[in-house]
Order: structure tokens, then sequence, then C-alpha cells
């Protein structure tokens, strides 16, 4: 017998709105928060997980990846040192300089040598990328339901949501052994930018009435050309192009178990839970503005300084960035965004390696005029950082700095920057979910010290 709902007419809501009540209650909530900031060191907590120097608190144990930003000088003190980024002990400048010289792509490689700790034969990387190109599709009903028809207002929402329903299409999800993860893991790798960039698409048809057009990848096509390709109505674009989009997604695929995203990867996967319920917290996290937001934010404030000031006036940018810090310009929030890293003081290798290249592609875009704006901020802000704020740590900039650079220079649209920061993330996620269920076996559950003062129960008449 077919099923009948009966929906009652309801009250005509906005369930948005914020309603005095609902105020009131915040009012509420606010009021009884008495964490007081020095709590932290009366209790000997690393807030954040971060000891007093900005270090991660240790939480685990990987072989993934390493970031060296301190060395021993010759009287055995820590000292800074320029930045260093290891994926699986190999120098991601040498894994750079070692596909770039043979002008080939490096991102599938480097998949490869994240997933599985060495690099690849040639015979054994033209098999990897077969086999990420047969999973580089998605079921037509999934694109027709999931985003064709349900076209969202964020797209890492939209991301999130479509790696949560993909789990409806596995007829096999719950599985968390080695072999089952390490499929689902290689075909989100390879799906990741068709949700992104379909995604993307159906936003802009529904909500600013664009065309619509959907271009399936190519077989042929690495990940950086195949997403191109998808984008583009035209689906052209230049070998440069290609080149330093793939370069950015080597740089961006993996930063060690402590960056946020990746330790919510581990904890989460510490659950026994399943692969796409862990992506999916994991693209929460990187959502946030303090993480995979950050060179939307670089692009923004560029963005406000052009339309502000002189930028050929080297004086008139020295007082714009004095005004960030000082709160009176953009957006109030006292940051010179791209500057600065949790980790990295003296140098980012990330940003050394893609500044270089982007000059290139300023060249080709004829853009170099506003590279070298870019170079005279990399240059003054440390230096208006150190004096502001009476830093002595080291101030450089991080790879936010150029990255958001280097996808505008590409055409790519500002809300697929995260996404691509995903599009290549979901690499390093997947080995560190792959090396929590192999080698750990227990719960992630870190403890919380109460320190609220106990209080008299009264009954409610009483109150």
């Amino acid at each position: 017998m077919p099923v009948l709902f009966v929906f009652e007419k309801g009250a005509n809501m906005n369930y948005s709105e914020i309603t005095p009540y609902i105020r009131e209650l915040a009012e509420l909530s606010g009021s009884n928060n008495h964490i007081r900031p020095e709590m932290y060191s009366e209790h000997d907590v690393k807030r954040g997980l971060r000891d007093l120097d900005g270090s991660g608190v240790v939480a685990g144990l990987t072989e993934v990846s390493h970031i060296l930003s301190k060395t021993k000088d010759t009287e055995g003190n820590t000292v800074p040192c320029e930045g260093q980024l290891y994926y699986r002990g190999i120098n991601i400048r040498n894994i750079v300089d070692g596909f770039l010289a043979d002008d080939r792509p490096g991102f599938e490689e480097v998949i490869y040598l994240l997933l599985f700790s060495r690099l690849p034969t040639k015979d054994e990387l033209g098999k990897f990328c077969e086999q990420l190109s047969v999973y580089r599709s998605l079921p037509p009903s999934f694109v027709r339901d999931m985003i064709l028809k349900a076209p969202g207002k964020d797209m890492m929402n939209i991301l999130s949501r479509s790696v949560l329903a993909l789990y409806a299409y596995d007829e096999n999800p719950d599985d968390i052994s080695t072999a089952n993860v390490l499929r689902q893991c290689l075909q989100l790798i390879a799906q990741f930018p068709l949700l992104s960039v379909y995604g993307y698409q159906s936003f802009q048809h529904y909500h600013n009435n664009n065309s619509l057009f959907i271009h399936y990848p190519k077989k042929e096509l690495n990940t950086a050309e195949n997403l191109l390709y998808i984008l583009r109505e035209n689906g052209e674009y230049t070998p440069l192009e290609a080149r330093l989009l793939d370069l950015a997604l080597v740089l961006h695929a993996e930063h060690g178990g402590g960056n946020n995203s990746t330790f919510t990867t581990h904890v989460v996967t510490s659950s026994g839970t399943d692969t796409y319920s862990a992506i999916s917290a994991a693209l929460g996290s990187l959502k946030g503005p303090r993480h995979g937001g950050a060179n939307i934010k670089v692009m923004q404030m560029f963005d406000d300084m052009k339309q502000s000031i002189n930028t050929s006036d080297i004086g008139a940018v020295k007082d714009y960035l004095v005004r960030l810090l000082d709160k009176e310009a953009f957006d109030g929030a006292g940051l010179i965004y791209g500057m600065g890293h949790a980790v990295y003081s003296l140098s980012d290798p990330r940003a050394d390696i893609l500044r270089t290249y982007a000059e290139k592609l300023s060249e080709e875009k004829d853009m170099v005029e506003e590279f070298m704006l870019y170079e005279t901020v990399e240059k003054l802000a440390p230096e208006i950082i150190a004096e502001k704020r009476k830093m002595y740590k080291g101030v450089s900039a991080n790879v936010d700095f150029y990255s958001g650079m280097v996808y505008k220079m590409l055409g790519l649209p500002y809300e697929l920057f995260t996404p691509i920061f995903a599009v290549a993330r979901i690499a390093g996620w997947s080995a560190h979910r792959m090396e929590e269920i192999q080698n750990a076996g227990k719960i992630i559950r870190p403890a919380y010290i109460n320190v609220k003062d106990e209080e008299r129960y009264t009954k409610l008449t009483d109150r």
C-alpha cells in the first residue's frame, strides 16, 4: 500500500531569526561563563594545546610528515631556523625540484608517497593514476539529486554534505579494514575536484543565474588539469597554469598531524567511525577562517588596500599596515593576513616555493605590478609587526599569503579557494586516517579540569 504523509499547516516562522528570548538566553550563557584566561596558567593547562612559545603540545606519533622550524646552536640552545617541511622523510623542496626538473606533474606521486611511505616507480605511478582516473567520476543520480537539485549557500558546507551523502552510495561504508578504507580514500581523493567544481557551478546557476555547464573529467588529464578543464566553460588552460595549480596542490597536501583539520581526522577516526564521517568532520574544521579560509582573507585585505590607498606609494602601504594592526583598517581584527605561522618563524618553505612560480605566472597574466605589491607587503610587514607587537620570534609570509594570489591569477573564484585546499589536503587526511586505524587502537580522549565551584541544589519552587 502507498504511504500517505499528512502535513499539518503550521505557523509561517523564520527559523533563522534571533528572537529577544534567544538573546536573553545568550546573555545568560555569557554571564555564567567564569573561565578567565589566567586560569589556564594557574592550572598549567596549555590553552589551544600550545606551549607559551607557540609549539604544539605533543599528542601522538606520526610518520606522515614533519615540520622543522627550530634547531640547536653550538651551545645547545634552541633557536629558530629556516622552515623545512618533510613528506615521509623527504624534503618538500627536493620533491618539488624533482618533478619540476622533469616537467611533469607532482600531485599524484605525492599522494602515493603520503599513503605508502615511498615514492613510486614510473610503472607504479602509471597504474596508480589509472586507478584514480577510474574513480574520478560520480554516480549520475548523485550529481542530479545531491548537487544540481540541492544548491547550497556555502561551498564548504556543500562539499561536506556531499561527502556525507556518498555514504549512502557505498555498499560497504562501515568496514574500517585497511583495504576498504584505502578504497574509500582513493575514491574521495579522485572525486573532490568534481564535488567542488560541480557544487560551485550549481551555486552560480541557482543563485546568480549563470549558465549551467557540466564537463565530465578526461581520463588522460591529471588532477590539476581536470580541475581547470571542468571549471572553465571552454575547458582551456595553459601548461603554466596547470603546472602552478599542481604545485599548489602538492604544497597543501599535508602539514603534520597537529594542524586542526588533521588532528580532527585522528580524533574522529579513533572512535571507529566511517571514512565519510571522519572526512566530513575534517572539512568542518578546514572551513574556519583560522585554518583553510585564511587565503581568502589575504585576498580581501589586498582588495581593500587597493581601494583605500595609492599602493604605488610605499609610505601609504606602510601606514595602511600600521592601521591594520591598530584595528583601524579592513575588518578591524588587528591582523595582517598571510603573515606569521603557528610553527614557522623565519620562513615557510611552501611560501618560498610558491613565490617563485607566482612571479612567473604574474608575467604571463600581466599582473607583475600586483605581484610587486605582495613583495612590498612581505618585506614591510615583519618589521611593523615586530615593532607594534614587540615580537622577536620572527614573522614571515605563510603559504596563504601567495596561494590566494595564485588562485586569483588562475581565474579561480573566491568561493573555491578553501575547497581547493581540501582537494589537496584530502591526501594528507587519508594518510593520517590510515595511520590511526593501523597503529592506534585507543579512542582519543584528553582530560579537562573542572573549575566550577560546587553549589547547593535547591528545589524548583525555592529558586
